[in-house]
């Protein structure tokens, strides 16, 4: 072939590109290895990071500093040059005053009093304006301690911690609460148990089955100091407790405090933040909630949040009013006529009354409407709801008119589908997902998060030694997504808030409900309806990613600093960006923090920041001052 052929300068071109190629990416190699060899860690050196993030990791309390563990300190500062890291720029946030101590933003008493008195709106959430947002560490009070682990913190809490005797006095003979030196007892009583909850329980047992499974989720309703729900902790039952911030000082903080679910709350005019068909059971023990005015308004939202052929159960005014109503300090006829009217707006939403015995009354809920839309025919009100979302809940008004049930084939069926038995209900698929209700999510996808978090919290427990030591029992999921997170805990002594960010696309706190667990919807840019201290783990996985275009991560970050207790831990999983974002604000915060890597390895982007909330009282700071 001859020289010069189009060929032959087609092969020494392939041949100059490929050597090219090749040098090149030698040099990239070369280049590579010592620029990893340049940057790679000392001693000193990790020394001299640790000590810029004002973190040393020997002393965070709580997190394993093993030198053997895989999920080593990681420095990004050389790297990516992010000056947001240096503790030059750590803005240290300085504590509230004491008289913050045990502020709720969002049920402020003094803000509280502004709005309308009509249907007690005035103790909705009515959360601070960005002006009125505080840039300050709440302080716990002088004398707190870590409270009494689980069981034990079911009967007790230290007086320091929440300064509080009032129920003590006002609720001295029913035995809600007494006083014994530097602690609180529970003896378990309440207004209408003077048996105590376990024996009032077992008289609810006797009426519907609370033992077998079929009832795993209730919502009481003016808890009290919730000891409904933390008997029925024994039984398997999870109980959403609430009541509002009211003359019952304290009340859902004691039961917090005791680890017991409970959050502030209040049937007013606005939707409870749940969604529907979340509760197998409901309870109301002289909670007076007015259950037949403003046109059975409060008892169509029980309806909402019902599961098909779940159970209410009333105690109190005016059930047995023949016996107490002298007692009661009512007429026999003004009684008469309440319970004449809570009976006619249960047979408006179909209700069926089960059985009234002693100071009980039950009634359930049906399977599903094929009858109840049939029956509007009779009952002309409430109509049933047209074009609504009945799992809205968050800021979205009451309406009287029952939330329609999904439709059904047969009148034996369960609309919506039904739930396994616990404790094979937390794994098995829901509902929601096995009607293809939840875009994007399947059976297949639903096993695999929930092995995926099962990986997840046996990384956690290599590195956060309370996990397995009995220290956490309230955690707060702020990203719950399926409750994989809640589900892998199941086996532990702990109960988790499962909380959906308000508005999400797929909203899947039905789903966590279906599964046997409790949850809240929450805008991430208010503040939660809870007290100060009222958390030992918080997790906020890709929490960060979601709102930091929304609003300040700031006022996220002293909100959680806010519920959480002294010496709790935060959990972060986010981009490497966002996590040193995060820690250059908590180190200005009195948290101490440590970044690793994914349990899956140093390759993945998501990263996990461990921090712990340090212990001090404002006591302790004023002193220092």
């Amino acid at each position: 072939m001859a020289n010069g052929s189009p060929k032959q300068h087609q092969l020494e071109a392939k041949r100059k590109r490929l050597t090219w190629i090749l040098g090149v990416s030698g040099l990239c190699v070369l280049f590579y290895v010592l620029g990893a060899w340049q940057h790679t860690a000392s001693p000193t050196n990790l020394a001299q990071s640790i000590t810029k993030v004002a973190c040393d990791v020997s002393n965070v309390a709580g997190v394993s500093s093993n030198p053997s563990s895989e999920s080593a300190v990681l420095d990004f500062n050389s790297h990516h040059q992010i000056q947001i890291n240096n503790t030059d720029s750590v803005n240290e946030i300085p504590p509230c005053d004491m008289s913050y101590s045990e502020y709720t933003p969002c049920q402020d008493p003094q803000r509280g009093r502004k709005f309308d008195r009509n249907m007690l709106k005035y103790r909705e959430r009515h959360c601070p304006t960005k002006d009125e947002l505080l840039l300050c560490l709440i302080p716990a009070p002088p004398k707190y301690k870590t409270p009494f682990k689980w069981p034990q913190s079911r009967d007790y809490a230290w007086y320091g911690n929440i300064p509080h005797n009032e129920l003590s006095v006002e609720k001295a003979v029913q035995n809600w609460v007494q006083v014994e030196g530097d602690r609180f007892r529970f003896p378990g009583g309440g207004t209408m148990f003077p048996r105590g909850a376990d024996a009032y329980i077992d008289d609810i047992s006797e009426l519907i089955p609370l033992t077998d499974g079929s009832i795993r989720t209730a919502i009481d309703t003016g808890c009290g100091v919730a000891s409904w729900g933390a008997y029925l902790l024994k039984r398997d039952i999870i109980a959403m407790s609430f009541a509002p911030r009211d003359t019952h000082e304290a009340q859902v903080w004691f039961a917090l405090e005791r680890g017991v679910p409970a959050m502030i709350g209040i049937l007013a005019s606005q939707r409870l933040p749940y969604p529907a068909r979340a509760f197998d059971m409901a309870h109301c023990s002289r909670c007076l909630i007015p259950w037949h005015q403003n046109d059975g308004l409060y008892l169509i939202e029980v309806d909402r949040v019902l599961r098909p052929g779940g159970y209410w159960i009333l105690s109190g005014p005016p059930i047995h009013w023949k016996k107490y109503w002298r007692g009661w300090e009512r007429t026999a006829k003004d009684l008469k006529q309440e319970q004449d009217a809570i009976e006619d707006v249960a047979k408006r939403l179909c209700w069926k009354k089960v059985v009234e015995k002693g100071d009980l009354s039950v009634w359930q809920k049906p399977l599903n409407h094929i009858e109840c839309v049939a029956s509007r025919k009779i009952y002309k009100t409430p109509h049933i709801c047209k074009s609504d979302n009945p799992d809205a809940a968050w800021y979205k008004d009451m309406e009287t008119c029952i939330t329609p049930l999904p439709e059904v084939s047969g009148s034996d069926e369960v609309a919506g589908g039904v739930v396994e038995k616990w404790p094979a209900r937390a794994f098995a698929v829901p509902p929601r997902i096995r009607s293809g209700s939840i875009p994007g999510i399947n059976a297949e996808k639903f096993k695999e998060d929930n092995d995926m978090w099962k990986d997840r919290v046996a990384h956690y427990k290599n590195i956060i030694s309370p996990l397995t030591q009995g220290r956490f029992r309230n955690i707060m999921d702020m990203n719950a997504q399926l409750g994989g997170f809640a589900a892998a805990l199941v086996k532990y002594p702990v109960w988790v808030m499962n909380v959906v960010p308000a508005n999400s696309n797929p909203d899947t706190l039905g789903v966590i409900y279906e599964r046997g667990f409790i949850g809240s919807y929450q805008d991430w840019c208010e503040a939660v309806s809870t007290y100060p201290r009222t958390y030992d783990l918080i997790h906020a996985g890709g929490v960060f990613s979601i709102y930091q275009d929304r609003c300040d991560i700031t006022h996220i970050l002293l909100e959680m600093d806010r519920i959480l207790r002294p010496e709790g831990t935060v959990i972060f999983r986010d981009t490497v960006e966002v996590l040193v974002k995060i820690q250059t604000i908590t180190n200005g915060m009195r948290w101490k923090s440590q970044i690793m890597d994914h349990e899956s390895g140093p390759f993945n982007p998501e990263k996990i920041l461990v921090a712990v909330k340090t212990y001090w009282t404002g006591e302790a700071k004023q002193k220092q001052q």
